[in-house]
């Protein structure tokens, strides 16, 4: 499950101090190569339209017993999911949880089948049964799977409506290496607008503490129906860990489309933005703030995406994109501004990620850039993200 790590983006570079700051991008884009040295950096957390600041009551006694025994019920109906070749499944390569919905198709997150290389399924009986993906919506981080369990194997009913706020809510998963264990909390937001644009839009919101492991799992409403998809969750130290789930219905057209076997791709350019956490808010840099963190970096005057790595053989490799890079004395020796996309204006790479999602793999797009205190247009054809890799 991809965990985001919440960080208010007020906390602007403004803020930081710039002793501190010119270290940690020295870091992320070392002069020798231009290829940052810290991990990818993790999507902002999740923001609901409308936040309350408030902690959700706890479960009732019989709310507690009640879902105890749905769980109890419902076990058998959800899955293991694992990424590891045939008859080597003692370390696997990932871990993730689906459900079963009848005629051995399974519903789960798509990030859990993403770029995996051997996917299988184990049941509550420890049974491992192959999986084939049908179908799947990058944006929508849903994917439906065949699983070849026997006929009979209890599935999980789809909710009829949509749920609400304060409902309690149950999740099945196998969170930090566990086998299929539950999770309990309450839904404390719908329709949650993700501040990341490579994570789903509209999700539900929910106390329970899930974690990686338990992406794909179900979330299950009192009346035994899944109302929603673990998703990913946002971390915040010292606080709750809250949790976010695609919602789903019986009636989804969106499940229709991929029993058809729609797969639908995310489209991507090709560049990333590493940075040690400390410099997270720079993704949504504000462009009033762009000039005070560009003195101490060189990126001249004018708002815009910067990026510091570019993919082999992506978009932005084959368009000739350039990525930050820095020599020994610490000044700029190249590294594109892309100030707008199709004439849409940008002012970070936040924005830049959201104008590139309005779009579909093999379109064209045209991007303006800055390129040594220069404007240039460079136009480039976006890919789908399972034929980008890092």
């Amino acid at each position: 499950m991809r965990m985001a790590a919440a960080r208010g983006l007020a906390l602007t570079v403004a803020l930081l101090a710039p002793a501190l700051l010119a270290p940690a991008l020295a870091q992320a884009v070392p002069a020798s190569s231009g290829a940052a040295q810290a991990p990818a950096l993790t999507a902002p957390a999740t923001t609901p339209a409308q936040r309350r600041n408030v902690t959700p009551a706890p479960l009732s006694a019989g709310e507690t017993a009640a879902l105890a025994a749905l769980y109890q019920n419902l076990r058998p109906a959800t899955l293991r999911i694992e990424d590891c070749p045939p008859n080597d499944c003692l370390d696997p390569d990932g871990v993730g949880t689906a459900f079963l919905i009848g005629d051995g198709y399974a519903l789960t997150a798509y990030h859990v089948v993403f770029a995996a290389g051997h996917l299988s399924a184990l049941t509550l009986d420890r049974q491992r049964y192959p999986v084939q993906v049908i179908g799947y919506d990058d944006q929508a981080d849903l994917a439906l799977i065949r699983v070849g369990v026997p006929a009979g194997t209890p599935f999980l009913p789809l909710a009829a409506a949509r749920p609400a706020v304060g409902d309690p809510a149950l999740a099945i998963g196998n969170g930090g290496g566990a086998f299929l264990l539950p999770k309990t909390g309450r839904l404390t937001g719908l329709d949650s607008q993700a501040s990341s644009a490579d994570l789903p839009p509209g999700t539900l919101e929910l106390s329970a503490p899930l974690i990686p492991g338990d992406s794909g799992g179900p979330i299950i409403n009192a009346r035994g129906e899944v109302m929603g998809i673990v998703s990913y969750g946002s971390f915040v130290p010292g606080r709750r860990v809250t949790s976010y789930a695609v919602p789903v219905t019986r009636n989804d057209a969106r499940l229709a489309e991929l029993r058809r076997g729609v797969k639908r791709d995310a489209p991507v350019i090709g560049i990333t933005l590493d940075l040690p956490p400390e410099l997270a808010p720079v993704t949504a840099l504000p462009a009033e703030d762009f000039p005070t963190f560009s003195k101490y970096f060189d990126l001249g005057d004018t708002p815009g995406a910067f990026f510091t790595r570019v993919s082999p053989d992506s978009p932005a490799a084959r368009a000739g994109l350039q990525p930050l890079n820095y020599n020994a004395e610490g000044k700029r020796t190249s590294g594109d501004i892309v100030t707008a996309v199709n004439g849409q204006p940008i002012a970070n790479f936040s924005d830049f990620q959201y104008a590139v999602r309005r779009y579909q793999p093999g379109q064209t797009v045209t991007l303006s850039v800055l390129r040594g205190g220069k404007k240039i247009e460079v136009k480039l054809t976006l890919a789908p993200r399972t034929q980008v890799h890092n």
